[in-house]
């Protein structure tokens, strides 16, 4: 269909890397599987050739994923390629992508080649992926910032030699849309065989135009657009999937594009789900998925919406998921309830993630009045979490007023068996305990950053914590929930601090 916009999701690869972002196998398979229930058309599983376990990871997704294309990006080299193709090679539609840099900047400051060298490497790459797939993307790293005719040659010897798909990015996020889409409309009119394959875009947003850039290459002639949901990603981030999806199904009457094979439901929860996982908010007043998205204080708009909700609202909340969604399920309800509607949430549950699942329903149920799916997904993601368990949460007392020390007392269980108990005074209660964890577990680590939200609304909400901490150079993100503030809190030390020794025994070196 020549006017299909395809959408090439790289949440598990570009997105994780941001900062902090890493994700655990299981985190990576729930992701992907709200990927598929969104309806992209390609998931980036990963990177196989940084480490062991993304190798592991990218190979787990591979197997889950049923009824989309499964995407692994590589290096330009053999030993790259051999690694990837071995990474995704049981995918039910494996697409093998291969990226190299076409800049000057890059050829003679990053690779120390020259651009005959380069197309030479990218001829090379292509052929021997082929012997594996038909299937290749080939992506021009820097593209914006090379020059547009030697970016024609090296997608011309792309295709000639079997790319189906050529990829143009803005690496850095420089682009301009007015000459994003120029470029993009050259490339559609000087390539020798462009017809034969599907013309990629891939923007950053260095300068908040990652959409933009995006949207003028549909414009002029893009069939695919690569990005992630919520935008998350290196530096500031990458074209933010939902705001293209929802701009072509909003203004239809404009674009002239089909995004039917889209589920818009799913968006708001697939939003969630996604900063919840990665530790990256979402800003209030992002578009389409941002709290803030749907919400009018002006008491003139509140008049307006109240005659007619199209006077201030382009789109229905309900399009993108954002409708109140608030299940029957309290104290009283049974385990088979519990289940068959997380089953329609589209988890899926082991026995034992499910006992425990549900025996925290019953805690959050005697404490809570109203259980929402909101509720229910931070419960559940934290069942995922579990997989890392080199120390648990015991217990966590806290003394704590305006006239008294802030103590804490925490008592830890590590995965030896043995039992970690400690307190300590604090500036303020979740200081005390963060202290006390530390003397426990021992591992330097610096606090960068402690933001506590609320999963729904009302007094009795959960609260949901998230924790930036510097280990070693590095960054990890633990999250928790809890109706009680001071437990969430520990619980998300715990997890960002078992994450530092997950990667520790697992040695994330690049290879």
């Amino acid at each position: 269909m020549a006017n299909r916009v395809r959408f090439f999701d790289t949440t598990l690869r570009d997105g994780e890397q941001a900062p902090g972002a890493t994700l655990t196998l299981p985190e990576k398979i729930e992701i992907a599987r709200a990927l598929s229930r969104l309806g992209v058309d390609v998931i980036e599983s990963g990177f196989p050739q940084t480490s062991q376990g993304d190798f592991e990871a990218v190979r787990a997704v591979c197997a889950e994923v049923k009824g989309r294309q499964v995407a692994a990006l590589s290096g330009y080299k053999r030993e790259q390629i051999d690694r990837t193709w071995e990474a995704i090679k049981d995918a039910e539609a494996p697409l093998l992508h291969i990226v190299l840099s076409t800049s000057d900047i890059h050829l003679q400051g990053y690779l120390g080649i020259s651009r005959e060298q380069a197309l030479e490497l990218c001829r090379e790459a292509v052929r021997h992926a082929r012997r594996y797939t038909p299937y290749i993307e080939f992506s021009a790293m820097d593209a914006a910032r090379t020059d547009l005719d030697f970016v024609c040659q090296v997608f011309a010897a792309a295709i000639a030699e079997g790319a189906t798909v050529v990829n143009y990015p803005d690496t850095v996020g420089y682009a301009q849309p007015r000459d994003f889409g120029n470029a993009v409309a050259y490339i559609r009119d000087h390539v020798p065989g462009i017809e034969q394959a599907i013309l990629s875009v891939h923007c950053h947003d260095d300068l908040g135009l990652a959409t933009a850039n995006s949207l003028a290459a549909i414009e002029n002639g893009a069939m695919q657009v690569e990005g992630t949901v919520n935008g998350v990603g290196e530096r500031a981030g990458n074209t933010a999937l939902e705001e293209v999806i929802m701009a072509l199904t909003t203004r239809k009457d404009y674009f002239q594009k089909d995004v039917s094979h889209i589920d818009t439901t799913q968006i708001a929860r697939t939003s969630r789900l996604i900063s919840r996982l990665t530790g990256c908010v979402v800003q209030p007043n992002k578009a389409v998925v941002g709290a803030n998205a749907f919400a009018h204080s002006s008491g003139l708009h509140q008049a307006g919406m109240m005659r007619n909700p199209l006077t201030f609202e382009i789109m229905q909340p309900e399009m993108v998921g954002w409708g109140d969604s608030q299940i029957i399920l309290g104290k009283t309800s049974g385990r088979h309830a519990f289940a068959e509607h997380l089953r329609k949430l589209g988890y899926h549950l082991n026995e034992g993630q499910l006992a425990s699942a549900f025996q925290r329903f019953k805690e959050i149920a005697d404490k809570k009045k109203e259980i929402l799916d909101a509720d229910l997904e931070a419960l559940v993601e934290a069942e995922y979490r579990q997989r890392i368990q080199h120390y648990t949460l015991d217990q966590v007392q806290v003394t704590c007023g305006d006239h008294s020390i802030p103590t804490a007392t925490v008592r830890l269980n590590a995965e030896s068996g043995s039992q970690l108990q400690e307190a300590a005074t604090g500036t303020g209660p979740v200081d005390a305990i963060y202290k006390a964890i530390n003397r426990m577990v021992n591992i330097p680590n610096r606090l960068e950053e402690y933001t506590v939200q609320s999963v729904t609304e009302g007094l009795d909400a959960q609260a949901d914590v998230r924790v930036r901490i510097e280990a070693g150079d590095q960054i990890y993100v633990g999250r928790a929930a809890s109706t009680d503030i001071t437990v969430a809190s520990a619980l998300a030390l715990v997890d960002a601090l078992n994450r530092v020794v997950d990667a520790r025994s697992r040695g994330r070196a690049v290879a």
